[in-house]
C-alpha cells in the first residue's frame, strides 16, 4: 500500500481549526449532534469485545430499510471510510481494475490507487448534469474488472441516480461479472425520495452508508457495508477482524437507539434541508458569477464560477477566508479545477449559512 494524504484530509477545518472560521460552508453533512439531542444517557455497559459482525439489533434495524434483507447481509465498520477501505482491500488488487466515477469522495479513489490497482476514471460532466453515462461505464469494463464504483446522492454535487440507472448499472454489472459498489452515504437525505438499496438488487450490489452525514454523528465513527452474497461477507469479516477485531460497544449502542427512532430523527431534519436547498438555490438564481446543477440528495452541492474573479481562483479563496471568514471546498479536493467548489448547507445554522452566501457573493466580485 502506498499512502498519500489526501488534500481534502490535509486542508479540512478540523486540521484548519474551527476557531480560524466564521461561516463554515465546507462540511458535507447535517449538524454534528450531542447525545442530549438525542435524549441519550450511556449506561453502564459493558466494555467487552463485542460481536464481530456489529451487535444484532443494529444490524437487524439496517437490514429492516431494504425489502429482503436480514441481518446477516450487514457488516458493521468504522464509518463508512472503514467500510470502504476493507471493500476496496478485500476485492482489488494491482492485478485487477476499477472503474470509478469523477468528482467523487476522495477515498473511493484515492485507496484503489494505494493498493496499486489499474483504474479508469469516467467523469461526470456539468454540461449532463452530472449524470452517470451508462453505456462509457460499459466501454471501460475489461475482462480483469473487478468493481465498477458510484455514488447516489453523489458527493459533492448531490445529483441522484434515476431508479432506470440504477437498475441498468445493475444489469450490466451482472452480465460483465463485476461488482456494483453502490456509496448511499447520502441516502437518507434524498430530498425528492430515496433509491431502494442498491443491494436488495443483486448478489454482485454492495451498499455503503453510515450515521456520519444524515444524522450528525460522525464521531461514533458507525458505518455498514450490505450486501447478499454471503462470500463477500465472510470476506469483508476477515478484514475488518484482521483491522479492528471489532466495534466500540459504546458506538454501536449509541446508533441502535438512533436507527430504532429513524423515522422521527429524519423528518424535520428533512423538512430544514429542503428550506435550505431553497435559498441556496435563490441565491445561486441571483448570483451573475455562478451557476450549478441543482441537487436533489445530500446537504452538499458544487457551483460553477462563469468567469474568472478578480485577481484568480488562488486570490478569491484567499479573500474568502483571510477577508470573510468563510471556508468552502476548492474544486481540487475532488480533482477538479477550482473554479468549481463544494457548498455545504446543513452544517452550519441558517444564520451562519446567509453570512456565508453573502460573503461568498462579496469575495466573487472582490
Amino acid at each position: 500500500m502506498k499512502y498519500a494524504r489526501m488534500p481534502i484530509e490535509v486542508e479540512s477545518p478540523e486540521e484548519f481549526g474551527y476557531g480560524n472560521i466564521r461561516y463554515n460552508l465546507s462540511e458535507s453533512s447535517i449538524a454534528d449532534r450531542t447525545l442530549s439531542d438525542f435524549n441519550l444517557h450511556i449506561p453502564n455497559l459493558k466494555l467487552l469485545y463485542a460481536e464481530h459482525r456489529g451487535s444484532d439489533p443494529l444490524r437487524t434495524l439496517i437490514a429492516s430499510d431494504g425489502a429482503g434483507l436480514t441481518s446477516k447481509d450487514v457488516l458493521i465498520t468504522t464509518g463508512a471510510a472503514g467500510a470502504l477501505f476493507i471493500i476496496a482491500t478485500a476485492l482489488l488488487s494491482a492485478h485487477d481494475h476499477l472503474v470509478v466515477v469523477r468528482p467523487n469522495y476522495a477515498t473511493n479513489l484515492e485507496t484503489p490507487r494505494a493498493i496499486g490497482c489499474e483504474t479508469t476514471i469516467i467523469d461526470l460532466a456539468f454540461e449532463q448534469g452530472f449524470r452517470i453515462d451508462v453505456d462509457q461505464i460499459a466501454s471501460a469494463i475489461k475482462a480483469n474488472t473487478r468493481v465498477v464504483s458510484v455514488t447516489s446522492p453523489h458527493n459533492p454535487t448531490g445529483v441522484m441516480m434515476t431508479l432506470d440507472e440504477l437498475h441498468a448499472l445493475v444489469a450490466l454489472t451482472a452480465e460483465r461479472g463485476c461488482h456494483l459498489l453502490v456509496d448511499e452515504t447520502y441516502r437518507d437525505l434524498s430530498l425528492t425520495g430515496a433509491l431502494p438499496l442498491a443491494s436488495t438488487l443483486g448478489e454482485h450490489v454492495i451498499s455503503v452508508s453510515s450515521l456520519s452525514k444524515a444524522y450528525g454523528a460522525p464521531g461514533l465513527r458507525l458505518g455498514w457495508i450490505i450486501s447478499k452474497n454471503p462470500g463477500l461477507q465472510e470476506r469483508f469479516l476477515a478484514a475488518k477482524e484482521q483491522i479492528s477485531i471489532c466495534g466500540s460497544v459504546i458506538d454501536e449502542w449509541v446508533g441502535e437507539q438512533i436507527l430504532a427512532h429513524r423515522d422521527s430523527i429524519l423528518q424535520p431534519i428533512l423538512e430544514e434541508m429542503r428550506s435550505r436547498h431553497t435559498l441556496v438555490s435563490q441565491w445561486i438564481a441571483s448570483e451573475s458569477m455562478l451557476e450549478w446543477v441543482e441537487p436533489s440528495g445530500g446537504v452538499v452541492c458544487f457551483p460553477r464560477m462563469r468567469e474568472q474573479p478578480s485577481g484568480g481562483t488562488d486570490s478569491f479563496y484567499k479573500r474568502l477566508l483571510q477577508t470573510h471568514g468563510t471556508y468552502v471546498g476548492p474544486g481540487h479536493w475532488f480533482e477538479m479545477p477550482d473554479t468549481y467548489f463544494r457548498l455545504g448547507y446543513g452544517w452550519p445554522t441558517r444564520e451562519e449559512l446567509e453570512g456565508g452566501l453573502r460573503s461568498i457573493s462579496e469575495a466573487l466580485h472582490g
